[in-house]
């Protein structure tokens, strides 16, 4: 008995120094010392070994057993050093080398318009409101001065959902919201996205961005809303800005204007940018009409005021002398990172 289990260590160390892996050593583990081991069935033997040798025998298997585990263990840690050695070596840094930067974002030209327009009106105590995209006609046409049988209704190009609700096609609905609140005076500006059903290109798209202003007190005059616009352009396109206002229609302003800067990029003098004229539209504004007031609980006798829209997509074009709207929401990265 004690030739064979000295027979089975000296096969099993001889194993050990051949393996070259780890999991070669844990196949020899498996094969002396695990449950169906060859030590192990020397164990289970000792029914027929008598007993007063079962002791011997006892000691000579865990002798084995001892010498078998110390050579797996020694072995093992011998061939974790060397694959750590290795894998220090793979994974060595080079300190010398430029470091990895990060790719972070910023803002969209469209935001950084929409904040300096912000910061302009707040500077003059307006309020930033927002208001609901999914509108009322009630809201979006009917309370600002245009019926069902309006032909601004039709020159809007609406996306209905259902007869009475609508895709806002302007943020005016929002003036008209809070007007219904009753809480004067009103100085406020309504930035948001708008739809209409327009085709895409260079100028146009079925989704984009207004702001618009409202202001509803006493004695409110349109030589009030001229001074506003103008402290506007000059803050938003420099300080050498001039405005020229032209006569125009709107259903929910009378009376109603265009609204022209000087052309910041030659001065008012004429060139490819403001296509000669010196001039460039930016905006349409208006007092706001009686009956609008009106249809908002606000009494025209008692109190005025004026509105005016502007495209921030428009101001974003003009600021940063983009010439196709498409740009802003192509997601090109090599024109973003520009901003």
């Amino acid at each position: 008995m004690q030739n064979k289990v000295n027979k089975i260590k000296e096969e099993a160390l001889s194993l050990i120094d051949k393996a070259k892996e780890l999991k070669a050593l844990d196949e020899v583990r498996v094969q002396f010392l695990g449950k169906k081991g060859e030590l192990t069935q020397v164990l289970k033997g000792m029914k027929d070994v008598t007993p007063e040798d079962r002791p011997k025998v006892g000691q000579w298997v865990n002798e084995a057993r001892e010498t078998i585990e110390g050579a797996l263990e020694s072995i093992k840690k011998s061939m974790e050093n060397e694959l750590r050695q290795e894998q220090m070596k793979a994974e060595v840094i080079d300190v010398t080398l430029p470091a990895k930067k990060n790719m972070v974002g910023h803002r969209h030209p469209n935001t950084i318009a929409l904040e300096e327009v912000e910061r302009i009106f707040i500077g003059m105590g307006y309020e930033v409101v927002e208001g609901p995209e999914v509108e009322y006609d009630l809201y979006n046409f009917e309370k600002l001065n245009i019926p069902a049988d309006h032909p601004a209704k039709d020159e809007q190009d609406t996306f209905f959902i259902s007869k009475d609700i609508v895709l806002r096609t302007q943020t005016s609905p929002v003036q008209a919201r809070i007007m219904e609140e009753g809480q004067l005076p009103i100085r406020m500006i309504a930035p948001g996205r708008v739809f209409r059903s327009d085709e895409v290109d260079a100028t146009h798209s079925p989704s984009f961005h207004q702001i618009e202003g409202l202001v509803i007190d006493k004695n409110v005059s349109f030589a009030d809303l001229k001074g506003t616009l103008e402290v506007f352009a000059k803050e938003l396109f420099g300080p050498e800005t001039k405005t020229k206002f032209r006569p125009h229609h709107f259903p929910f302003t009378e009376p109603s204007a265009e609204v022209d800067v000087s052309c910041f990029k030659c001065g008012g003098k004429g060139c490819r940018f403001c296509k000669g004229s010196g001039w460039i539209e930016i905006l349409g504004c208006g007092m706001v009409h009686p009956h609008v007031l009106e249809m908002c609980g606000i009494d025209p006798e008692e109190y005025t005021g004026f509105a005016f829209g502007v495209g921030l997509e428009r101001i974003a074009l003009l600021k940063y002398e983009i010439d196709d709207m498409r740009l802003l929401y192509e997601n090109d990265i090599r024109f973003l990172k520009q901003f």
